[in-house]
Formats: structure tokens, C-alpha cells, sequence
């Protein structure tokens, strides 16, 4: 007996579930590339995403996943042999890093843990203690979908200027772009990176690069720019040298599609509703650890991502068949735990093309997998996750407020 049958709920941090409307713009033959609709929809994919980056910098396509726009952020302002600080806080930060040690890079870690956000007091220490300037970029991410942290990118950006530091900013907003506030400008962020398959709600495969000026003069003397990745290759008046050779058609219409309905809701409607979808996954948590079997990998809630939650289970006990039960019986994909939290938790996304019914499947079906499994819940025993989940929207969208 299953209850595995309809729709599958895909509750991982990525790919997340593409709208209908996305595939369906993706569903047409090939096109021209060297002239008419395609151009223009390229011309106005770049135009747009300097409005979700919240940039007047440049931007860019790549016909790759996150770790290409990590190789493409790194080729384009840096040199081999030269200092980078990465930041810790979770599994993503350090993989950047790793990418630039193999291209010669040295990569320094500032030491974090899973557990937290990056410490703009360390950093700042850090970059005062650099007299010599050495350090050339400081890498960090916006929200891990390792750890489920949230960094705070001002505060961060705050500790380099405090200093006077000419390191770059670059930080990867792969797992919250479109999901959360990034205002790039504002920020002070020189190089930020994002990916097709998260809050862009469109099939992996494309990565975007925003740089501003800083940058872009860092660009003119950087050693280890490659004819793929090149920023000033890819500002050619061609159209096929914006993608430094044939373009992703049909990952084109996609993403134009998938803007579109971001452009539709309105961003700050899209943060509004990511936030409470967070927020009843919490309000379920808050109420399921009770049961003292596990607890929230980010222990500070203002820390916590509004794209996934991650949890981590007490005395490093498995959730493996709370997953496994949950797929084949109830059709809901959950996040496994990666890095070095691992077989000892588990994730619960809600980012992208989500809304509260999804959610609260989602939560729905946790609930009947603590039980079924026999993983200590709630207060006393009571099953209520879901009822605190329902309780929390009910109260912020109230109409009698």
C-alpha cells in the first residue's frame, strides 16, 4: 500500500520545481540564433537581471551550473598565486574556494561553523591584520543550502570598509536570489553569482554573473581570464559571443518566462511570500523538537534562511528512513544532509516556485513520517507541527486584522 500516486512534491533545495508555464515556453523547436526573437530575448534576460541583482553593473550568461559562475567570478578578476579569504558557513563557500585553488589560487579560509553566520567582527580583524593588502577578494555566500544560514551581506561589506580593505566582495546568491532582498549597488557587492535552478525557477543549467566597475578594472589585469569565461569576450556585438558560441535556446525562452512571472507577482511580493512559507516551516519545527530527536541546524532564528531549513538530528541518529518513507510512501522528496552534518540531518526547502498548500503537503507528510517511523515529535507525544504551521499563516494573513 502506497500513498506515493499524483503529483510528487519536490522539497529539495535545488533544482526546485519549474512552473508549467516555464516548461511550456521551453517546449518549441529550434529558432534562429543569429537574428530576431532571440536576440532581443537575450538582450532583455540581461537587461532584467540587473533588476533582480538590483545592479547598473554588467551582467552575464553562462551555459553552465553554479560551480561554472563560481570559475567564471574567479577567472575574470584574479591572478594565479593571489590571496582570496573565504568565508565559512556552511559547505558552499569553501567548495568556491576549493574552485580557486585548483586555478592556482591561494585560498584562505576564515574560520566558522555550520552552525552560524560569518562574524563581520572576525572578518574585520582579519582584513586589519592584512597590512600588506594581499588579500584580494573575500568570498562568501548569501544563505548555504548546506548549513540553511543566512549571512549578512551589509554587515559583511561594513567590516572590509571599516578597514579601508581594497578586496572585492564576491558573494554567491545562488540559493536566494529572487527569493529574498539583494540589492547589489547598495551593498557594496562587486561580484555576485547566481544560478537558473533556485529562485529562478527554471531547469539547471544557466549560470549569471553581475560585476560592477570596481571589478571590471580588477578585470583589465587579471591573469586568469580563459576565452570561455571572459567578461570582454562575452561584449562582443555578436549574438552568439554573448554565450561565447551557441546560445541555450530554449533555456532562454525558460528564463524569460520564468522572469516574466517574477515581474508578475512583484519581488517584494515574492520576498513576502517566501518569508511566510519560512516561517510556517519554522512555526512546525519549533513545535516538532519538542520531542528532543532533533532541533534546527542554525541556532540564532534570526540566522535562519527563509529558502531551506535544515535539520539536524540529536546523538547523530539517521534520518534515513524518515526520507525513504516520505518518498516511496508519500511521493515528498526531502533534502538529504551534505558536508560534514551529513547522514545526521535532513532539509526542508521552500524556495522557488512554492506556495502554501505545497508547503503545507510538505509539512503534512513530515508529520506522518514522524509518526510512522516512531521519532520522537512535539509536546507530550502530540503530533502539532502542522496545526503550528496552519496557525502561523492563519494569524499573519488574518482578515481581521
Amino acid at each position: 500500500m502506497t500513498l506515493h500516486n499524483g503529483r510528487e512534491f519536490l522539497s529539495i533545495p535545488g533544482p526546485t520545481t519549474v512552473p508549467d508555464e516555464v516548461l511550456s515556453a521551453m517546449h518549441r523547436p529550434a529558432t534562429d540564433i543569429y537574428s530576431g526573437e532571440l536576440v532581443a530575448i537575450t538582450e532583455s534576460v540581461l537587461q532584467d537581471l540587473k533588476t533582480v541583482f538590483k545592479t547598473t553593473g554588467n551582467t552575464y550568461i553562462y551555459i553552465s551550473n553554479g560551480h561554472g559562475g563560481w570559475e567564471a567570478a574567479l577567472t575574470n578578476v584574479l591572478s594565479r598565486g593571489d590571496k582570496i579569504l573565504v568565508c565559512e558557513s556552511g559547505r558552499f563557500a569553501l567548495g568556491w574556494g576549493d574552485v580557486g585553488k585548483f586555478l592556482g589560487v591561494d585560498a584562505e579560509i576564515l574560520p566558522g561553523d555550520w552552525r552560524s553566520a560569518v562574524d563581520p567582527n572576525e572578518l574585520e580583524a582579519r582584513l586589519r591584520a592584512d597590512k600588506d593588502g594581499d588579500i584580494k577578494a573575500v568570498l562568501c555566500v548569501q544563505i548555504d543550502t548546506a548549513s540553511g544560514v543566512v549571512n549578512d551581506i551589509p554587515a559583511i561589506r561594513n567590516a572590509i570598509d571599516a578597514v579601508g580593505h581594497e578586496a572585492l566582495l564576491m558573494v554567491d546568491a545562488i540559493a536566494s536570489l529572487a527569493c529574498m532582498p539583494f540589492d547589489m549597488d547598495t551593498w557594496g557587492v562587486d561580484v555576485a553569482v547566481a544560478g537558473s535552478q533556485k529562485g529562478l525557477m527554471t531547469p539547471p543549467g544557466l549560470a549569471f554573473v553581475a560585476v560592477n566597475q570596481k571589478a571590471k578594472a580588477r578585470h583589465a589585469n587579471a591573469g586568469l581570464r580563459s576565452p570561455y569565461w571572459d567578461w570582454t569576450k562575452r561584449e562582443g556585438e555578436e549574438h552568439y559571443m554573448k554565450f561565447s558560441g551557441t546560445p541555450p535556446v530554449q533555456m532562454l525562452f525558460g528564463i524569460r518566462k520564468a522572469l516574466d512571472m517574477l515581474f508578475d507577482e512583484g519581488l517584494e511580493h515574492v520576498f513576502e511570500r517566501h518569508r511566510l512559507l519560512a516561517g510556517a516551516t519554522w512555526a512546525a519545527v519549533s513545535e516538532w523538537r519538542q520531542g528532543g530527536a532533533f532541533d534546527f541546524n542554525i541556532t540564532e532564528a534570526a540566522q535562519r534562511s527563509v529558502t531551506v531549513t535544515t535539520i539536524r538530528m540529536i546523538n547523530d541518529e539517521e534520518p534515513a528512513l524518515l526520507l525513504k518513507f516520505c518518498k516511496e510512501q508519500l511521493g515528498t522528496v526531502l533534502g538529504i544532509g551534505i558536508g560534514e552534518i551529513g547522514s545526521s540531518a535532513f532539509r526542508i526547502a521552500h524556495m522557488g516556485h512554492v506556495n502554501a498548500p505545497m508547503m503545507m503537503g510538505t509539512l503534512g507528510a513530515i508529520e506522518i513520517g514522524l509518526c510512522a517511523t516512531g521519532i520522537a515529535h512535539g509536546t507530550y507525544g502530540v503530533p502539532g507541527g502542522v496545526r503550528a504551521a496552519a496557525a502561523f499563516l492563519g494569524d499573519e494573513l488574518s482578515l481581521l486584522k
